[in-house]
């Protein structure tokens, strides 16, 4: 057998990660991490968010990919690249003139935290089936991603009840600033072509509309906007996932980059992630 990766086939992140409604729950997670004006403000001012929002979500999808069903060494060669970008960024409070690093280990733990929180929550609120147990067990397995960004993996929360903890205690410091309002209008209106127009408020909108109102309640109290009933956002995400489960994995796992094939490919067909395999 080949090398197993980091996370390999036996966890919870091999089975989770290869769900459709990831795609869902890293819209949430951008929404989220543009609430932490320190964090948001090194990604507007170290990248041209707007023009190129698209290849940034890829790449993080590449790199997420990556990390779960790569090898040992191409995860470790992927957070050592991630690592080297950033301590190179840094960016400038307006209001203060300071310039920071934007590898400071509080701004990596809040990107990480708000992205394991939700590919947790959405996941699992759109029917993805996870006892508490393993839930906990999802979250203390990402130490190992906080590590390859740059943290160190005990300042990392380890269970739901941490993370939790954590999200209580930075509440304070968030606020939706003039960066996060552009993330918040490309993600609702993101450049495209004339002609996809159409596509993209029948398609689109419709992600980030459902990506958004998945959002805790203090976050839309912080954009202004409000989002339907929590039984309703309910429905609705059990009714997405249920659609987008519907499309076979063997013709979803075809779009780039491929990872999950190249796994199974090296690892043998009992490497295909399944969401009964989580109980294992």
């Amino acid at each position: 057998m080949g090398d197993p990766g980091l996370f390999t086939p036996n966890s919870v992140t091999w089975q989770m990660h290869g769900d459709p409604m990831m795609w869902v729950a890293g819209v949430r997670a951008l929404y989220l991490q543009a609430l932490h004006p320190r964090a948001v403000r090194g990604v507007m001012q170290n990248s041209d968010f707007r023009r190129d929002a698209w290849g940034r979500l890829m790449r993080t999808a590449d790199f997420v990919g990556t990390t779960t069903y790569g090898t040992t060494q191409a995860a470790e060669r992927a957070g050592a690249r991630v690592r080297k970008i950033h301590r190179m960024l840094t960016a400038t409070d307006p209001d203060s003139g300071e310039r920071y690093g934007i590898d400071e280990p509080e701004l990596l733990l809040w990107v990480h935290c708000a992205e394991i929180d939700s590919y947790l929550h959405v996941l699992r609120r759109s029917g993805f089936p996870l006892t508490d147990a393993q839930a906990d067990r999802y979250v203390a397995e990402h130490r190992v991603s906080a590590r390859l960004v740059g943290l160190d993996p005990a300042t990392v929360p380890a269970s739901r009840a941490e993370l939790a903890a954590y999200f209580g205690a930075v509440r304070p410091e968030l606020a939706a600033g003039p960066e996060a309002r552009a993330v918040d209008d490309f993600l609702l209106r993101p450049p495209t072509h004339l002609l996809l127009v159409p596509a993209r408020e029948v398609l689109w909108r419709r992600v980030a509309q459902l990506a958004y109102a998945a959002l805790p309640p203090y976050a839309h109290e912080l954009y202004g906007r409000p989002a339907p009933a929590p039984a309703v956002v309910t429905r609705r995400l059990r009714a997405t996932g249920a659609l987008l489960r519907g499309v076979p994995a063997r013709v979803r796992w075809q779009l780039p980059p491929k990872h999950i094939l190249r796994a199974m490919a090296r690892l043998g067909p009992g490497a295909r992630p399944a969401p009964y395999k989580v109980g294992r």
